[in-house]
């Protein structure tokens, strides 16, 4: 069974914007579902449960980013941290590996510690977690995170914390992309444009903001800018199912209806 963005939202009390952030720096494994929409998995749903349960006790964003980076780091080349079960005892975060247990931010080893068993697909361990009392000294990542939690609740602090993030840091690329997301959402897809751009032009290989500026373009009317960005999404991602079927109609709209249906039926195949 999987989940969508949605679902796992509703169920984990995370937003939309902060799961697809876990999921772009490489700590989830989803898969596509028929329009190309990203679709989650139970191992997915430990992660972010754990990031969920840790962002309610108040332990700061960067931390529990570093830990779960640090435990990507930490793991013998092609393990797969959906593996693992992370927790935190207090203000220590551990993580446990079949026997092996090991606080990952200073590698250590620990003794053993109950942790309790999954039992069903929308429930997953529970954390024991003490509230922070450090304040983090403001950077590009915490004003990021800011803007996600944000984002549903108050969308022009969203905007606000995502413009400050990237004055701090204007390498940001999850700040590009979500603030050019919103400012097209507002109707202005040029602005949307602008930073979509920029995120590609740090990351070329990020496959989200080149789909994402082919629908800028598309609703500037560039329709052939807005192929090349799509087609450009389809090779880094062939399997983004909304890449074809937005190219099919811009094929149709050229007349051109052997195009459109060679993408029509690449949309239908991964459907």
């Amino acid at each position: 069974m999987s989940y969508t963005v949605r679902e796992v939202s509703a169920m984990l009390g995370l937003s939309a914007s902060q799961i697809r952030g876990y999921t772009a720096r490489g700590f989830l494994s989803p898969e596509r579902g028929s329009r190309g929409e990203l679709r989650f998995g139970f191992q997915d749903l430990i992660i972010l449960r754990t990031a969920g349960e840790l962002t309610a006790a108040k332990v700061p964003q960067r931390k529990i980013k570093r830990v779960l980076q640090q435990v990507r780091e930490q793991l013998p080349e092609g393990h797969s941290i959906t593996g693992l079960r992370i927790a935190a005892d207090g203000d220590r975060v551990s993580v446990r590996d079949g026997a092996t247990i090991w606080n990952p931010e200073s590698g250590q080893k620990l003794f053993d510690f109950s942790i309790a068993d999954i039992e069903e697909k929308t429930r997953t361990f529970a954390l024991r977690a003490v509230p922070s009392t450090k304040s983090d000294e403001e950077d590009a990542d915490s004003c990021f995170e800011r803007g996600c939690e944000l984002e549903n609740s108050d969308p022009a602090a969203a905007r606000d914390a995502y413009e400050r993030a990237l004055q701090l840091d204007p390498r940001h690329v999850e700040a590009h992309i979500n603030l050019g997301r919103m400012l097209h959402e507002e109707g202005q897809p040029a602005a949307a444009e602008t930073h979509y751009q920029a995120a590609l032009a740090i990351d070329p290989e990020h496959s989200l903001a080149a789909f994402n500026l082919g629908v800028a373009l598309e609703d500037l009317g560039r329709l052939a800018d807005a192929s090349s960005a799509y087609e450009t999404a389809l090779d880094l991602d062939p399997d983004n199912a909304d890449a074809h079927y937005n190219l099919a109609g811009i094929y149709e709209r050229r007349g051109d209806k052997a195009g459109a249906l060679r993408h029509l039926k690449e949309y239908r195949k991964l459907g």
